[in-house]
């Protein structure tokens, strides 16, 4: 099960030989595959630590703070591919970023939920919290 949570970055990380090997954008595809493994690492945090907070106005908040800034930073990083390498490199980490979503948004629905929550806490069990994994 874990192995599906983390398909997008494997995703990620198993492309690059064949980017190497193929000539393909290769600035394109470091800024992408960064900005894509960055901003997975960021929201985990964010999430685990939403996941703590007892107000659900504050728990709401950083969760879609976390959301908001990762589609913000990991847009900022195509237009930098463009303008920093080329046209060429633009597009390869947009076909990166958004390949690696897909994989992401389906895989969270086949594993229920938000895939960066884990198992459930101490907590969650002690206050009959259903998981969310």
């Amino acid at each position: 099960m874990v192995l599906l949570r983390y398909l997008d970055v494997c995703l990620v990380l198993a492309t690059a030989p064949f980017v190497l090997v193929g000539g393909m954008p290769t600035l394109g595809y470091v800024i992408g595959a960064a900005a894509w493994l960055l901003t997975r690492v960021g929201t985990a945090f964010l999430q685990s630590r939403a996941l703590l907070l007892r107000d659900p106005r504050l728990r709401a908040g950083l969760q879609v703070a976390s959301m908001m800034a990762r589609v913000w930073l990991v847009a900022l990083a195509v237009i930098l591919a463009r303008y920093a390498g080329g046209k060429d490199d633009g597009i390869m980490a947009a076909a990166l970023v958004l390949a690696a979503f897909t994989v992401y948004f389906v895989m969270s629905f086949l594993t229920r939920g938000n895939p960066l929550a884990g198992a459930p806490t101490a907590r969650s069990r002690a206050e009959g919290r259903p998981s969310a994994s």
